[in-house]
């Protein structure tokens, strides 16, 4: 099953380099959409219930990475989307786990490493 995910970094540079890094893997990967903040990724979530995955950012601007995972959270439906946080802080780990994210992944990301994660979180997902 090929993946829609949702890539969600106020930082333009690191969503491009997330893109790169998972469209070399189009086995795995069929579909990226972006978002800037959480409000946007609220917004793209509505739009494209059909997402699979979400690789999440903390600190933004606008809505931060935690206040999405309490707002997206907060609506049963969005159990089976698994989000993986991406993030220099490590102190955050704990909370962004509390707030519901499956995974926590310290920047800078290793290929091999994320890629082994999504399969993880999305490998008894329905086609």
């Amino acid at each position: 099953m090929a993946l829609k995910v949702l890539v969600v970094d106020d930082d333009f540079i690191n969503r491009k380099l997330i893109q790169a890094l998972l469209k070399r893997h189009p086995d795995l990967i069929s579909q990226i959409v972006e978002a800037e903040n959480g409000s946007e990724a609220l917004q793209v979530m509505r739009e494209n219930p059909d997402i699979n995955l979400i690789l999440l950012d903390i600190l933004m601007p606008v809505l931060d990475g935690k206040e999405f995972l309490k707002i997206f959270r907060s609506d049963p439906e969005n159990s089976k989307v698994p989000v993986i946080v991406l993030s220099t802080d490590d102190t955050q780990k704990s909370t962004v786990f509390d707030l519901g994210a499956e995974d926590f992944i310290i920047k800078p990301i290793a290929e091999e490493d994320l890629i082994n994660r999504i399969r993880y979180w999305t490998q008894n997902l329905e086609s």
